[in-house]
């Protein structure tokens, strides 16, 4: 069984007011209220799903167990791998790269040169080794594309996006302390796209699906993609912000016309997923949803 850090729902931070289960299953209830501050959902973030540290009574130690992890992969767990002796130095660097970069299609070449202000002797079959070591490990785990039938010959893009297992890794890399990120929203917007990905792909296993992102070469995309083995499948685009929700809605609407719906089923539901207070379902259908309320 493949065990995740937990959830926000697990850690009873979110109320578990909207089921993934009955957003597929179309009997979600009207709206929902979260009490999830953005004081709190900055501090979920960077403490992260780990066990130890969502029961931990004190704060600073919580925070402190993610950055004993991340020195503890980069000095001898990467090491352990695979037996052959790795620079401390160039792990560190590809993991920052890493973390400036989580929520983005950046490819190897985008990483290097990142790398370059931090490491220039790092090559990218020495990246893309790191790289492997670093998902058999479980601290990373990229996104992977979604492809579905279209309409149109829509041209996609079948890059992953960079995720971590847990966006506190990332924070951690970063250093970004919980008021760090309270005063870098673009930093926190990408970390709580990351946390949201994090979440849905532990509901998602629960009913034996998959998260996937969409891209294609018009910009159109969505966030993630959840597709149940059984072919029904919903489209979430992550945004922060109540004043982002009108945009996203309509992209997911674009998606939906650009499905073909004769060889895959419509979709179960469209959804903006926020870090806002209100839960409820747009008159286009879409549904607005926060992280704060969500479960499997």
């Amino acid at each position: 069984m493949l065990m995740r850090p937990m959830s926000l729902f697990e850690s009873l931070e979110s109320n578990g007011a909207i089921s993934l289960s009955a957003l597929f299953s179309g009997t979600v209830g009207g709206e929902c209220l979260s009490t999830l501050s953005v004081e709190r959902l900055a501090f979920a973030l960077a403490r992260g799903g780990w066990p130890a540290s969502v029961v931990e009574p004190k704060s600073n130690i919580a925070l402190r167990r993610v950055y004993d992890y991340v020195e503890s992969v980069i000095g001898v767990d990467v090491q352990r791998a695979d037996g052959v002796k790795k620079s401390p130095a160039r792990v560190r660097a590809l993991m920052r790269s890493l973390a400036r970069n989580v929520s983005t299609q950046a490819s190897l070449a985008t990483i290097r040169d990142d790398i370059a202000g931090d490491e220039s002797a790092i090559t990218e079959r020495t990246m893309a080794s790191y790289l492997s070591i670093l998902r058999r490990i479980f601290v990373v785990e990229d996104l992977p594309a979604w492809n579905p039938a279209l309409r149109s010959k829509t041209p996609l893009r079948t890059a992953p996006k960079r995720h971590f297992v847990d966006p506190s890794i990332a924070a951690a890399v970063l250093r970004a302390s919980p008021e760090k990120l309270l005063s870098d929203f673009n930093t926190f917007g990408l970390l709580f796209e990351s946390l949201c990905v994090r979440d849905l792909r532990v509901y998602a296993q629960a009913l034996d699906g998959e998260v996937f992102h969409y891209r294609d070469k018009s910009g159109l995309e969505a966030d993630a993609v959840i597709h149940l083995k059984d072919g029904r499948w919903g489209a979430v685009e992550v945004k922060m912000g109540a004043v982002e929700i009108e945009t996203a809605a309509r992209n997911l609407m674009k998606l939906k016309e650009k499905v073909d719906l004769d060889k895959m089923k419509e979709p179960s539901f469209l959804m903006v997923l926020t870090a806002t207070e209100l839960g409820y379902r747009r008159d286009d259908g879409v549904y607005v949803v926060p992280i704060g309320c969500l479960r499997e």
